[in-house]
């Protein structure tokens, strides 16, 4: 659970420290993902056998399908909406 808390945070960190919405997207759908996973795994180690396990596995299985998709769908609809991805020449701009 520990080493999901960290890839959470990390995905904040990334969610702060990234240019633009693109790259924001990148670092927050890869470590968010993995650290819900893993926090989600973690407790339900914590849990014995049983009913709230296999929602906590259902749960993680669902975040595994829907995050990925839904980050795709916003960088998508951004891209549609002609945002232009930050670029390292740019850096000197703003």
């Amino acid at each position: 659970m520990v080493v999901g808390l960290f890839f959470t945070a990390v995905a904040a960190i990334g969610l702060i420290r990234m240019p633009d919405v693109y790259t924001r997207a990148h670092a927050t759908s890869k470590a968010d993902t993995l650290g819900t996973v893993l926090t989600l795994a973690g407790v339900a180690v914590a849990f014995q056998a049983g009913v709230p396990r296999v929602k906590l596995l259902l749960l993680a299985l669902f975040m595994l399908i829907t995050s990925p998709t839904a980050t795709h769908a916003i960088t998508r609809a951004a891209y549609d909406q002609g945002i232009e991805p930050w670029t390292a020449d740019e850096e000197g701009d703003g």
